[in-house]
Parts: structure tokens; C-alpha cells; sequence
């Protein structure tokens, strides 16, 4: 049994190292400092579920190893913020700070019954705060492995597309059988055996994360710069970009949810090929700026013009293919720095 419990503390160092490395690659990296920020915070707390479910430390209760603990307990919480800024998807703030606090809340509670409920009023208390704790986890797990699936098509480098796509959803499916095993054990130690097997399946995990970082560019991961566009376009590249000019002037990107897969089976395409074109050849980061570009240009002449000063903004954002208003504004304000109306109020009064 000794050596079966250094064995999962062993592999459960190795991957603890391997994810320190990979924080230390990405943060010496070009990324954005607010997704360096996340993917640290997120590692740390996957390298904290790590050390804390060994059961070689488990009946520990110092303060500094409750906070080891605390930061295991908002990995779910972390996957879900990384998974937004990854992909580009915007946070909501009230789901974010909600479901924050009810983790904290969550962790507070337990504290609090483990110091005060006497035994067998602590394990019944213990049973509802982990439930409500997993509860919450398995949503965040779940929505971050679903903005994964959505998401997957934007990207306009194929390389990247696999990486970030398979780097979601492989720690949100691997936390994700951690707690439901969690919740069937009755959220009591299930043995060594169930301990190990995680250890093992984290350290593959990692080592595969690891491994695909050195085959390959860990910038890809991320978006840490503009692409610079190719000037020079190969003969097929040109009858492309022709094919493509002229679905624009069709106004192809005023179809609400067109994909890029659409696109391309429009234009008698390969999918790949006209990633390549509009990501290394035009210079757009992904599929949905490409789209944004042209939309928020016929916004611009819209707003701009007199004659439509009281076409409402809600009607040029769903002509323009937008199924809401909130896209639009967040479209329209990364492209040109303000909102549609002060851009309409200034563009109408200089004229």
C-alpha cells in the first residue's frame, strides 16, 4: 500500500512539473497579458487539485493547504473564464461574479460546518455543500467544452483550431469525470485505486499538452499579434479572392450565422484553402473579424448617411446579419472604438 501511495505521489509530481513548464513557456510568450493571466491561474489551480486529492496529504488542515485546496475548487471556475478569453467569446460578468461567489460560498460553508456541526450534522451538511459545489463546477465544465464546439469553426489557422479546441475540452473532460466519480463516491475518499487512476489520466493529459506545445508553435495557442498579410497571391489564390470579392458585393456576410464552411462550399472550394486565404493572404485573425469587417463598413456608410438618420440601429444590426443588438455593439465598438450611435451623432453633425 506504501508503495502504492509514493507511486501516485510520484506521477502526481511529474505532472505537477510538466504543468509548470507549460505555465513558464506560455508566460515568457507574446499572449495577451489577461490570457497568460487566466491560463496561469487555471494550471495552478489544475496543479492544486494535484496535490491536494493525494492521499498522502489528505488529512492535512493548515491554512496554507486550505488554500491549496480552495484554488483545486475553482479550476471548473478558471476552465470557463479561459475558455471565454480563448476563444474570444465575451464574459458575463453577473454569471461570472454569481457563480464565483457561490464557489467561495460554497467553500466558506464547508469551513464552517467542519468547525462548528457536530459529526454527524457535519458529514449531512458536507453532503449538500459538496453537491451544490459540484453542481455549479459541472455547468462551468460543461458550457466551456460547449463554447469549444461552437467556436472550433472561427479559427482561420488549422493548426491552431486543433490545439485550442483540444486543449479545452481535454481538462473540461477529464475535471468533468473527476467530479462526477466525486459525487458517485458520495464525496468521500473512494481509495487508492480511483486516486491513482486520476493521477495517471492527468500526467497523460499533460504529457499530451506538453508534447503538442514542442511538435508545434505554443503561440499557436493564442492570438498575440495581427497576422501579416501575404501581398503576393498564386494564380489560384487570385481566382479565389475574385470569387470571394464577388460574393462580398453580394452581400454574402449579411447572412445571419454563415460559417465558413458555408462560405467555402459556396465559393466550390476547399475549406482549408480559403482559410489560408483570408487568414495569411487578407490578414484577419479568424472568421468572425473577417465577417465584422465588411458588416461594420456598410454599418459605418448607414450611420453616416442622412438620409437614414432614423433608420434605428437594431434594424441595421439585423439587416447586417447580427441576431441581436449586443453583437453589434461590441463589433462595431472593436472596430472603430466607439458606439453606433456617438459614431452616427459625430458622422451627421460634421456633415
Amino acid at each position: 500500500m506504501t508503495r502504492l501511495i509514493l507511486l501516485d505521489m510520484a506521477i502526481r509530481m511529474l505532472a505537477i512539473g510538466q504543468l509548470l513548464l507549460i505555465m513558464i513557456v506560455i508566460g515568457l510568450g507574446r499572449a495577451p497579458h489577461a490570457i497568460r493571466v487566466a491560463i496561469a491561474l487555471l494550471l495552478t489551480g489544475i496543479a492544486s487539485y494535484l496535490a491536494a486529492a493525494t492521499p498522502l496529504f489528505r488529512p492535512l488542515d493548515a491554512p496554507l493547504w486550505l488554500i491549496v485546496r480552495f484554488s483545486a475548487q475553482m479550476t471548473p471556475w478558471l476552465l470557463w473564464t479561459f475558455a471565454h478569453l480563448l476563444f474570444e467569446r465575451p464574459i458575463d460578468r453577473r454569471a461570472a461574479f454569481c457563480s464565483a461567489a457561490a464557489l467561495v460560498g460554497c467553500a466558506i460553508s464547508y469551513l464552517i460546518a467542519a468547525r462548528w456541526a457536530p459529526g454527524a450534522e457535519f458529514w449531512g451538511t458536507q453532503f449538500w455543500i459538496a453537491l451544490i459545489q459540484h453542481g455549479i463546477s459541472l455547468v462551468l465544465i460543461l458550457q466551456a467544452i460547449m463554447i469549444a464546439f461552437l467556436e472550433r469553426g472561427d479559427d482561420l489557422i488549422e493548426k491552431r483550431r486543433r490545439l485550442r479546441f483540444g486543449f479545452v475540452v481535454l481538462v473540461g473532460s477529464i475535471a468533468f469525470i473527476v467530479l462526477v466519480l466525486e459525487m458517485l463516491s458520495g464525496f468521500r475518499y473512494s481509495g487508492l485505486g480511483i486516486a491513482l487512476g486520476q493521477s495517471i489520466a492527468i500526467l497523460i493529459a499533460t504529457t499530451a499538452v506538453a508534447v503538442a506545445f514542442l511538435q508545434s508553435d505554443p503561440e499557436l495557442l493564442f492570438d498575440p499579434a495581427e497576422p501579416a498579410p501575404e501581398p503576393k497571391l498564386s494564380p489560384s489564390e487570385h481566382v479565389l479572392k475574385r470569387k470571394l470579392d464577388a460574393a462580398i458585393a453580394g452581400a454574402v456576410h449579411r447572412e445571419p450565422g454563415l460559417s465558413i464552411g458555408g462560405l467555402a462550399e459556396r465559393l466550390g472550394t476547399p475549406e482549408h484553402r480559403l482559410r489560408s486565404l483570408i487568414n495569411q493572404r487578407l490578414g484577419y485573425r479568424n472568421f468572425s473579424a473577417f465577417l465584422n469587417h465588411h458588416r461594420i463598413a456598410e454599418a459605418k456608410a448607414l450611420l453616416a448617411d442622412p438620409a437614414h438618420v432614423d433608420l434605428p440601429i437594431l434594424t441595421i444590426a439585423m439587416d447586417l446579419g447580427y441576431g441581436s443588438l449586443a453583437p453589434f455593439n461590441r463589433a462595431f465598438r472593436q472596430e472603430t472604438g466607439e458606439a453606433p450611435s456617438k459614431f452616427r451623432r459625430g458622422a451627421i453633425m460634421d456633415n
